[in-house]
């Protein structure tokens, strides 16, 4: 299935989100000829940007998804990193207003704020600009005959229907993907998907005025940080943006949404919850985001296998959705592209060879099986530390325990020998998957956004490892402190009852 003109085999990517444009730059830099398919307009026009600033969470893109884009495109990610905000922790903002920086590493490693839909343009930017890829919007798949290598694609503007030939299909559709649908008809598919009881909404934070006169707006927060009002069932968070905004983003159980019907509720309940965030927000600004911006669900999936034959894989939240509370996400979306694209290298696997109708490409068979057999414990390890997060975010962030948890992390991370940062791991990664778990302390949120060259699952390993060994050295001083009490209790009894 060659594409016309070319010795080329044919690959078609449905999705023209990050995840799948990656993909495409990675199948296309192999010899693919790609086709992307997305259903929705093009993402670069003003009515797209307009619709994809109601609808989204601000994103946050650390170690790994760098390191994945750097692997497929090392230019890509250098233009990437001069567009983003880099944040050196969180900070928490108390009922009373007051502030407290928690920097994520002692090492000053960062994380990066960026507005999804620029993300998603500038990553298509970046596909269409390597030879060998096209995109097609408003074009939606109906079904998929992956045994024939046929898919019907609905052009939405000319109004029917269209068959489209290919020799490999990259799922990177989303949460929704009708991909992973047309699989599970030919794939005895494994499949979990449940709604946590919370919805989330957007709201603006805006720029303040600028700091002199003919300059540029001002930030009304610390824009180096990711401001959280955690409130235990409920939280409020803020990411910067380029233009001096922030980028809200409200968490709460349903049914405390469901509370919120009426203009006087909603600004009671901020002021009762948020006194520090309203003024910035403005009372004005909030009812209207309340009005217009949609409330949306959170959902957590979890699939496997991942592919079928030699002819398709899922990728990104196709195969993983997650709640977005570790910002792994896009992170982890990338990191499929990376790890597939290792996997396909390794394989051998040609773009150029001719496969008969009927037959199978061994090598990309074996890829694909590979990637599912090795791919999954990750997967679901970053979707349960995610949900674990959410919690953390919320609630364990105020808390004594949390704190002295992550002091005490800090201290036996401060005991290694040498510390290893993102950037010393990155160059390796275009060419191996992941390394063995490392010797010497790690805390979790390091190993999870700084060192992408641990997998999910073993990271995981390590920091159930940690807490054994910090729950057995609680166990150890309480018996200590015990028997101690008890030594001392039994000398001061004998010395009463042995005075005359």
């Amino acid at each position: 299935m060659s594409a016309p003109g070319s010795n080329r085999r044919k690959a078609v990517v449905v999705g023209a989100g990050p995840v799948g444009c990656l993909a495409a730059m990675s199948l296309a830099k192999m010899g693919w000829s790609v086709d992307i398919y997305e259903g929705r307009p093009d993402m670069r026009l003003p009515s797209s940007k307009a619709a994809a600033q109601q609808r989204s969470i601000n994103l946050a893109i650390s170690a790994r998804g760098l390191a994945a884009i750097q692997a497929i495109d090392p230019g890509a990610a250098d233009r990437f990193l001069s567009t983003v905000i880099p944040m050196r922790g969180r900070m928490i903002h108390d009922a009373q207003g007051r502030l407290e920086s928690q920097p994520y590493d002692r090492d000053g490693q960062c994380i990066n704020s960026i507005g999804r839909a620029f993300l998603n343009e500038d990553l298509l930017k970046e596909a269409l600009s390597v030879p060998g890829i096209r995109a097609f919007f408003e074009h939606k798949v109906a079904s998929i005959d992956f045994d024939r290598r046929k898919m019907t694609v609905r052009d939405v503007q000319e109004g029917r229907d269209v068959d489209v030939s290919f020799d490999f299909c990259v799922g990177a559709d989303g949460s929704y993907s009708i991909v992973r649908r047309q699989l599970m008809r030919v794939v005895r598919m494994d499949y979990q998907q449940w709604y946590i009881p919370h919805d989330y909404m957007e709201l603006k934070m805006p720029a303040g005025p600028p700091k002199e006169p003919g300059g540029d707006p001002s930030f009304l927060l610390d824009p180096n940080h990711l401001h959280i009002w955690p409130r235990h069932t409920f939280m409020l968070i803020a990411l910067p943006n380029k233009d001096g905004t922030f980028t809200c983003t409200l968490f709460a159980p349903t049914a405390e949404f469901d509370r919120l019907d009426s203009d006087e509720k909603i600004v009671r309940w901020f002021q009762a919850n948020f006194p520090d965030a309203l003024p910035l927000i403005g009372e004005r600004a909030l009812l209207e985001d309340f009005h217009r911006n949609p409330r949306s669900a959170l959902m957590s999936i979890k699939a496997r296998p991942y592919h079928y034959k030699d002819r398709a894989v899922i990728l990104g939240d196709a195969a993983h959705a997650m709640v977005p509370f570790y910002g792994q996400g896009l992170n982890c979306g990338l990191e499929d592209v990376r790890v597939l694209d290792i996997l396909l290298r390794e394989a051998q696997v040609d773009a150029t060879a001719q496969v008969p109708d009927g037959k199978e490409d061994p090598r990309l068979a074996s890829a694909l099986a590979r990637y599912s057999d090795t791919r999954h414990e990750d997967l679901v390890a970053i979707c349960d530390l995610a949900m674990d997060n959410y919690v953390e975010m919320r609630h364990a962030v105020t808390t004594v325990a949390y704190r002295f948890r992550k002091a005490l992390d800090n201290l036996l991370y401060s005991l290694n020998r040498k510390h290893v940062t993102a950037q010393d791991v990155a160059p390796a990664l275009s060419d191996t998957t992941f390394v063995d778990a490392p010797s010497g302390w790690l805390p979790l949120y390091t190993m999870v956004s700084f060192r992408p060259d641990l997998s999910y699952s073993t990271l995981r390993r390590k920091f159930q490892r940690q807490t054994e060994i910090l729950e057995l050295a609680g166990w150890l001083t309480a018996g200590a402190a015990v028997g101690t009490l008890g030594i001392t209790c039994v000398s001061l009894l004998r010395r009463l009852y042995s005075r005359p």
